[in-house]
């Protein structure tokens, strides 16, 4: 076994791991704890942040409208502090309550410049996502969403601008789901080094499969796959230079030409 510890105020909290050549699934191993990024240091990230009560807080919105608004703002390149910038700027302008803006107003919202640390920026994107948000106001405001996370998604890939991964992202935040994964290059990466998602897959192509990858990962390590999805995120985000190094190494005959891609991205 591998024990570690985790203190939680004057106390520590002791966690028992799986020994690190044993399979957490089929040709996949625990690995070393504190070697990152093994599925044991995955499990103990998260558990940690849990008994130590540091979870991420993920949830963007104080509405499903917000939350659809926040995530469709952001991704697909976009950084996240201007995804953010641009959510708050809708927010100032009531345009997340009451009866939903016209597209022509979001476009006309989304294209002002918007100050911030002292200088004005402007989101590339006005035309289009006011689009998106124009038709996503108007479905939730005459049909009712669904309450659980899967169902909730696949609801949610029926809306314009939104696939499966932005879907995902919204159920998540907004139901704190396990039955769903958002497979963003961060997780893809994090599963080529630990082992767990199959490379010669891609997200637009075999969405489903992967995410059945995933999920069968979180239920293996025991932790909940938002937690996991979370926790993997805002660390591999943090490691990029680290991570790049270690797709650079792996073997040849691992899909390097693939991998290769994603680190261009």
């Amino acid at each position: 076994m591998q024990n570690v510890c985790v203190t939680v105020g004057a106390a520590q909290v002791s966690i028992d791991l799986p020994p690190p050549g044993l399979e957490v699934l089929p040709g996949v191993v625990w690995g070393r704890v504190e070697y990152f990024p093994t599925p044991a240091y995955w499990a103990f990230q998260v558990l940690a942040r849990r008994f130590s009560a540091q979870p991420i807080q993920y949830k963007l919105g104080k509405t499903l409208r917000e939350e659809v608004a926040a995530c469709l703002l952001g991704g697909h390149g976009i950084p996240a502090r201007m995804g953010l910038l641009a959510f708050e700027h809708l927010r100032s302008k009531n345009a997340l309550t009451g009866d939903p803006p016209s597209e022509e107003k979001l476009k006309v919202w989304l294209a002002e410049p918007m100050p911030v640390n002292g200088r004005h920026v402007r989101y590339r994107f006005a035309s289009q996502k006011a689009r998106y948000l124009a038709a996503a106001f108007i479905k939730l405001a005459v049909e009712s969403a669904p309450s659980t996370g899967r169902e909730l998604r696949d609801w949610l890939t029926d809306f314009p601008g939104i696939g499966y991964k932005t879907a995902s992202w919204i159920a998540r935040n907004w139901l704190d789901a396990n039955d769903v994964a958002i497979l963003d290059i961060h997780i893809l990466r994090a599963g080529v080094l630990a082992g767990f998602l199959d490379q010669t897959l891609t997200v637009e192509r075999h969405y489903p499969e992967l995410e059945k990858q995933f999920l069968e990962f979180s239920q293996a390590l025991g932790v909940g796959a938002s937690e996991l999805d979370a926790v993997i995120w805002l660390e591999m985000a943090q490691s990029r230079s680290t991570v790049a190094r270690m797709l650079q190494a792996l073997p040849e005959n691992t899909g390097k030409c693939e991998v290769s891609e994603w680190l261009t991205q």
